[in-house]
Formats: C-alpha cells, structure tokens, sequence
C-alpha cells in the first residue's frame, strides 16, 4: 500500500496532509490517534469508500478502487444481530459474494466452500461453521470477521479497532491471529487501535495522526513523551511501566473531554 502526499479535508477541516506512508508486503503498521483523527477515514481511502483531497492512494500498484479482492477487512468489534439467522460459515461466506446474491455454479459453489473452511481453518474456528452467530462470544465471533477478510487471500488487511470491546484474552487471541496471517502469507497489515499494548509485540511501525498532524517510525521513536507532545501541542508524558506504554495528559481524550487518559 502506498500514500503519496495524501490530503483528506471536509472543507476547512483538514485530518492529514502531505501524508507519504509506504506498508511493505508482511509489514505490521499500527494506526494510533484521538477519535476525529482520521484513522478510520484513512481506511475508508484504500477502501474506495472516500476520495482523497489531494495526492495518490495505491494498492498492489494499482489505484485503489471498491470491492478489491486484494483488500480484507477487519471491522470494529460489535454485537451480533440477534434478529438475523446467519451461520458463522454464512457470515464468512460474504467475503466471497458481497452484496451478490443468487445461484452460484456447482463449481463456484465447491471453490466456495473450500475457501471458508481455509479461512475458518485459519482462524482455528472450524467448530464456528454451522454456530449461529447470535450465539457466539465476543472473540468467537471476530474471529469469524478475521476469517471472513482472509477467503480472496488479500495481500493488505486493514483492521478497524478490532479488538474495541474485546476482553484480554481475546483481544491477545485476535492480535496473534493478524500476525500469524501476515507472517504466514506476508501480507500487509494496517491496524487502527486506541491501545497500543496488546499488539505491541507485532508492530513494526507505528502512524499516530493528531489533529492534522503525524508521526510515522518505530514504536519506540513515536511513543515518547517529546513526539506525543508535539503532536498534541501540549505537555504529554509517555512512561513505559513493566513493558507497557502508558501516555498521561489533561488534555488526552478520545471522546472529546478534558479528561486524563492512558495507553493501557
């Protein structure tokens, strides 16, 4: 995935400009940031979903452009539907079809039925297959989200907070599945998180956007008390305690209120 000199305004209000962000085959790039930031606007560009203001957006050398089976998507965690009958090989299923609906052919029905048991494979969620969704746990059920982004065997995964609501366990279980997919098949992953904690062992680099501004490196060369500062215009205090980053500041919230906020 390659940003060139990236702009995203709605009128005057701008998210980032003069982005230039390179996501290398296999490479890990968490997304860090308040919410209004952009982070998940940015995946919204590589979907097709939104235009750029200015600069290029490419995927696998190509401009991006919807419904690219290059690209899986991971999105937020959030309840099941209970009013809807969908299996966990159904649910998985759509990554294939989309919005498609109808009678596939004997083969493209067998070419689809071994793509969801790969992806379920995958995910180590062959038992999900015929589990209604409404009945499935938190981490069961994003794991079948997983699942579903992996069956057109992308090369870039965007993840959109998918570990929001998740309890620890399930939160490690998630993170170590995204790696395992980009080491296994080398595919480039961009993860949008508030925590940068529980996939601190898998990043690579770190984007952290800010109000229009941005930092890109290493997690250590961003998550420091200095870069967070400057980013956010005022005194910001990084401390990294039994190898877990916590961030400290009056002014630090993701909701919009002047209240003390962690990395933890």
């Amino acid at each position: 995935m390659e940003l060139t000199d990236a702009r995203l305004a709605f009128g005057d209000r701008v998210l980032w400009d003069h982005l230039d962000l390179t996501v290398h085959p296999g490479e890990f790039i968490a997304v860090l940031g308040p919410n209004g930031s952009g982070k998940t606007s940015l995946l919204k560009v590589l979907l097709g979903q939104l235009p750029l203001s200015a600069g290029t957006a490419k995927v696998c050398g190509e401009p991006v452009r919807r419904g690219s089976p290059r690209i899986g998507y991971v999105p937020q965690h959030r309840s099941a539907d209970h009013a809807i009958a969908v299996r966990g090989a159904d649910l998985v299923g759509l990554g294939i079809d989309g919005h498609r609906w109808g009678f596939a052919s004997l083969r493209g029905r067998a070419a689809k039925r071994a793509a969801v048991q790969r992806a379920l494979r995958a995910v180590h969620g062959e038992e999900l297959a015929t589990v209604p969704i409404e009945r499935m746990s938190g981490g069961e059920l994003q794991r079948v989200r997983i699942a579903q982004a992996l069956t057109t065997d992308p090369e870039l995964l965007l993840c959109d907070e998918p570990l929001l609501n998740l309890d620890p366990a399930n939160a490690h279980l998630v993170s170590q599945l995204i790696d395992a997919r980009r080491r296994d098949a080398d595919t480039a992953v961009l993860f949008v998180t508030h925590e940068v904690n529980p996939v601190l062992r898998y990043v690579d680099r770190v984007l952290y956007l800010v109000h229009s501004r941005f930092r890109i490196g290493t997690v250590e060369e961003v998550m420091t008390s200095a870069t967070l500062s400057e980013l956010y215009g005022a005194e910001v205090e990084v401390v990294r305690v039994g190898g877990r980053y916590v961030v400290v500041g009056e002014h630090l919230d993701h909701s919009g209120h002047a209240i003390g906020h962690t990395h933890d």
